[in-house]
């Protein structure tokens, strides 16, 4: 996954890819890693390779129809089998599920930040039978939010004088992924360690 995502992004930074296909691509790539996605968008964006407006829109479109994708998932899994047993295996699909039961839009919504958890949570909200609106509204506004907030983040650092200065906004890509991954871990072992290690 992590070749075919690095291949589409080197593909949008060709020079001479429509807007229309910059736009899908962007969406194709946050489905593969949504990380590099949100960092190559607002790299794009900085470059003027792309208006930022699209490139806003098309992250926000990717990793939305991503995580409705996985409430689909979590639909079908109540008809066939092999995905109930792939759901199931893990040990924090068990403990989620008692997260959910008892407050799914908090639940929903704090797992959109947590690495390693949305897959599992999103997937068992289709499963359990979430409620649609409920599940929509809580990942439409911590999808917002996060989107809004990695890429307006990495918008302005690539728009910093001094890095256009230097020429050297490719460093932007590189340095953002290892920022996110620097916040994950940050997220994943202090600001959410009490109320969700269990599920982990």
């Amino acid at each position: 996954m992590m070749e075919l995502a690095v291949t589409v992004e080197t593909w949008l930074f060709q020079g001479d890819v429509s807007i229309s296909m910059l736009f899908i691509g962007v969406i194709l790539l946050s489905y593969l890693l949504e990380d590099l996605a949100i960092v190559t968008a607002a790299t794009l964006a900085v470059e003027q390779v792309m208006p930022t407006s699209l490139a806003l829109m098309a992250i926000f479109i990717g990793i939305s129809s991503g995580d409705f994708g996985l409430y689909f998932l979590g639909k079908a899994a109540q008809r066939f089998r092999f995905l109930r047993y792939r759901l199931f295996r893990y040990q924090r699909a068990r403990q989620m599920k008692r997260q959910l039961h008892r407050r799914a839009f908090a639940t929903l919504f704090i797992v959109r930040f947590i690495p390693g958890l949305r897959t599992v949570g999103f997937t068992l909200s289709g499963f359990l039978d979430v409620a649609k609106t409920q599940f929509f509204i809580a990942v439409l506004t911590a999808t917002g939010l996060w989107t809004a907030l990695v890429f307006g983040s990495f918008f302005q650092i690539g728009s910093a004088q001094w890095l256009q200065q230097t020429q050297n906004g490719w460093l932007l890509i590189p340095v953002g992924l290892c920022l996110m991954w620097l916040l994950n871990k940050f997220i994943t072992k202090t600001v959410l360690r009490g109320a969700y290690d269990a599920a982990r």
